[in-house]
């Protein structure tokens, strides 16, 4: 059966999203063993893999001083849907303490949390000292998805803007260090993808009616987010854009931006020496029932 051009085209891009999608060491492993790779695709991503596990040692260095230096620290992550905010996440949070780093991503308010101060339920994730807190999406889901879909008044919509900066300056007034990142693509990368996620079973869950939704209102977001940047883009709290077209360099380039945004060093730690175990002669290891036992189907 023949395959037209264009249909080999999407499992090329379906199969490059599927390898993204894994851990980068099996990725790495599985790029050495693919024979259809061109030398110089191989050595691209042995070049990026090398850079993304430097500055996951950076992020380890920083996630040591935040905690020895007892800093809170706030990174704010938006974007269109399927702009790779889920995947540059993914990456800082890969080797780092999940009690030190933790993502917020919230759900739609519910009915008691519409009646609440608009950034109350944000407030609640706010990082203690030692903290840093990833929102995958935040407060500013009122001057995107609220406004474009109608979720709140023109009231609502104005009064946001009218506190948003108070809000961020009283924020970094308590000591938290707050970063905002906006991932750009085009509508065309948007558009390829959707159709990706469309076409990809293990990414199909990503895509939600609204996600839909919002990609027939695509101008209507333009619009939203050049007021959003304009109104909010403050000195205490400057907005700052990732080129997200190439999503492997997206990451890298943010990653290294944030690291540039805070006055890390590395923290010196005691050597640290393996206890010899104690044994006694009495001690007996009971066996476990097998009807306990998982099958070894594999």
């Amino acid at each position: 059966m023949s395959v037209n051009p264009e249909q080999d085209q999407w499992m090329q891009r379906i199969h490059r999203d599927l390898m993204d999608s894994y851990d980068e060491e099996l990725e790495l492993e599985i790029e050495d063993r693919d024979p259809d790779g061109t030398p110089s695709d191989r050595e691209q991503r042995r070049s990026y893999f090398r850079e993304l596990f430097r500055l996951q040692g950076e992020l380890v260095k920083l996630q040591d001083w935040v905690v020895g230096t007892r800093q809170k620290v706030v990174i704010l992550f938006e974007g269109r849907d399927a702009a790779g905010k889920g995947g540059v996440i993914k990456r800082i949070t890969q080797r780092l303490n999940p009690r030190v780093c933790r993502v917020a991503a919230l759900p739609a308010p519910n009915d008691r949390e519409r009646t609440q101060w608009y950034f109350q339920r944000y407030a609640t994730h706010l990082p203690a000292a030692g903290e840093i807190v990833l929102f995958d999406r935040s407060w500013y889901n009122r001057a995107g998805v609220e406004r474009v879909m109608g979720f709140c008044t023109d009231d609502e919509y104005e009064e946001f803007f009218r506190t948003v900066p108070e809000f961020e300056k009283m924020l970094v007034r308590s000591g938290i260090v707050l970063l905002k990142y906006w991932f750009s693509i085009t509508d065309e990368e948007q558009h390829l993808r959707f159709l990706g996620r469309i076409h990809d079973p293990l990414k199909q869950w990503k895509l939600s009616p609204m996600d839909l939704e919002s990609r027939r209102r695509w101008e209507d977001y333009t619009k939203a987010k050049e007021i959003m940047l304009e109104r909010t883009h403050i000195p205490e709290a400057p907005w700052w854009v990732v080129q997200a077209v190439d999503k492997k360099k997206a990451r890298l380039n943010c990653i290294a931006h944030l690291l540039g945004q805070l006055p890390y060093g590395e923290v010196a730690h005691a050597p640290i020496e393996l206890p010899q175990r104690v044994r006694h002669d009495d001690y007996f290891r009971q066996p476990v029932p097998g009807e306990m036992i998982v099958p070894e189907v594999y």
